[in-house]
């Protein structure tokens, strides 16, 4: 199983997308027949990985190296254009709404005889209760457990005799589910998708020996890793309300109560044609998949939605800090401010000016941090910072750190602060700004090379309802920030008393980890201030 941590500077928001687009290279074996499959969902075509399927560029490669979904990919495929220009929805892209409800997107994109399918429900941890955490990342493990048409074990199998590869993920605001196919086999991919839309039937011993799978994915991605700890728990402090603040992969206690019959409800509640989207990109017709997704999501029926209620934080009024003992070889820290979430592309400028603050800080060897802490003082092994504001919820700005042997946490979280109080008092200069924007915007387009980065941009943006066309904006809206705006929201937002600090005190091999609240380290808040899990089934 994989696991996308929670938003933090070394996610980058895209970082989805480069993971999920290395796991689905279609492979050039196939596996044996299936043995009471039909011959017409099997029969693979001649396929090779696809040219035009590599992957974006890797997390940390370029300027702002963070978030749970990052980079916004923004240009047309292959585009080297200038990073001024006014960009416009591409004539490749086309959408149609089913009379169920149920939204497609098509984008055509011919360099190999390949597909992407995903189909994205409006729906993810964000909308669970106190006592229900990861309800949706277990009903996305369960939605392989078969319906009458496709028995349990069989969905991935048929896909992959097929010539294809599939996989699955689960975050904060949304599911998704997707195939990577040859094209000739897209009428299979829809209609396995369409079936399990409505039809899932799994059986209490399958929940049972697959919610002990989630358990330990758990224990082996979270609360085996230090630094997967901290965040955790920085998240649980430094939100007081909203639903941001539970792990996607929900708490233990939470899971061990959790029945096959709560699985059930979170399906017949949330999975409809009117609540999901389904993106296809590659060598397709519109026409075609309109076609096909008519024959095979058109006769599903809708039904209402739960009333989603505003869940606004509360305004932080004080500082908070946390201090986390687990075993671990070495400290680490990270700071969290709330900050804005983009809302509309054409208006916001605040999250913008914010993701490129991240840059200045974080852009490599060439960011402040690299530069003064980790190659010039040399106080830190690495030093990040990101922005996470494409979601539902409020954004989050954070920066995290790893002393140098000989440093204390406190010692390094002093070097951090006080790099974001220069730039607080003395601005960021033209040159600097210019060379992160060329970074940032570059690795955008660069991800285009990827079919499967150009359907999640589409997918992320619809899913939370910002216009996807609008992604077309943001390397112009990006351009537009002046360095004055970068300091105004690093003044704005990066302050004292909205700052939310978690410490790693390592103990040796055998120690009990346990979370410490602000107050009983005995250590100072800071005075002034001087960032989707997916799996192989």
């Amino acid at each position: 199983m994989l696991k996308t941590p929670l938003p933090f500077p070394s996610r980058c928001r895209w970082q989805a997308a480069w993971l999920l687009s290395i796991l689905l290279v279609c492979a050039s074996q196939t596996p044996p027949a299936l043995a009471g499959t039909p011959a017409s969902l099997v029969s693979p075509p001649s396929l090779t990985p696809p040219t035009g399927l590599s992957p974006p560029p890797a997390p940390g490669s370029t300027a702002n190296k963070g978030s749970t979904a990052g980079k916004r990919s923004t240009a047309s495929p292959g585009s080297t254009a200038g990073l001024g220009s006014t960009a416009t929805p591409s004539p490749l892209d086309t959408e149609r709404t089913l009379a169920n409800g149920l939204r497609i997107v098509v984008h055509e994109d011919h360099r190999a005889p390949t597909a992407v399918v995903q189909v994205w429900y409006r729906v993810g941890s964000v909308d669970e209760s106190d006592g229900h955490s990861g309800l949706a990342h277990v009903l996305e493990h369960m939605m392989f457990k078969g319906t009458p048409k496709v028995p349990v074990g069989r969905f991935s199998k048929i896909i992959a005799r097929a010539g294809g590869k599939d996989n699955a993920f689960t975050g904060q605001d949304h599911t998704a589910y997707f195939e990577q196919i040859h094209r000739d086999q897209l009428a299979l991919a829809l209609t396995m998708e369409a079936d399990r839309m409505v039809n899932l039937s799994f059986r209490d011993s399958d929940f049972a020996s697959e919610i002990k799978v989630v358990m330990e994915e758990r224990h082996l991605r979270t609360d085996d890793q230090p630094k997967a700890l901290v965040e955790e728990q920085l998240m649980a402090t430094a939100l007081v309300s909203n639903p941001y603040r539970r792990p996607i992969i929900g708490w233990l206690d939470d899971l061990q109560h959790m029945t096959a019959d709560d699985a059930r409800s979170w399906y017949r509640t949330w999975y409809a044609p009117n609540n999901a989207i389904l993106v296809v990109a590659g060598d397709v017709q519109p026409e075609q998949v309109f076609r096909l997704a008519q024959k095979t999501f058109g006769p599903l029926k809708p039904h209402p939605l739960p009333q989603r209620r505003p869940q606004q934080e509360p305004e932080q009024l004080g500082a908070r800090r946390i201090a986390v003992r687990a075993t671990a070889g070495q400290p680490y820290l990270a700071i969290a401010w709330p900050g804005p979430a983009l809302r509309d592309v054409e208006h916001d400028w605040e999250p913008f000016a914010l993701e490129l603050l991240a840059g200045v800080l974080a852009g490599g060897d060439t960011g402040r941090f690299g530069e003064h802490l980790v190659h010039g003082d040399q106080v830190a092994v690495t030093a990040d910072a990101g922005f996470e504001d494409i979601r539902r919820g409020p954004g989050i700005f954070s920066v995290e750190g790893t002393p140098a042997p000989g440093v204390t946490a406190e010692a390094l979280e002093r070097s951090l602060l006080a790099q974001i109080h220069d730039i607080q008092q003395h601005g960021v200069s033209e040159g600097e700004l210019k060379r992160v924007k060329a970074q940032v915007i570059s690795e955008q387009i660069y991800g285009h090379d990827s079919t499967f980065f150009q359907a999640m941009q589409i997918g992320t943006f619809d899913a939370l309802g910002l216009p996807w066309r609008e992604a077309d904006r943001v390397p112009v809206r990006l351009q537009q920030i002046t360095a004055e705006q970068v300091r105004q929201v690093a003044q704005r937002y990066l302050i004292p008393e909205h700052a939310n600090l978690a410490v790693l005190e390592p103990l040796p091999v055998g120690k009990a980890s346990a979370p410490t609240p602000a107050g009983e380290t005995g250590a100072a808040v800071p005075a002034a201030v001087p960032a989707e899990d997916h799996h192989a089934h």
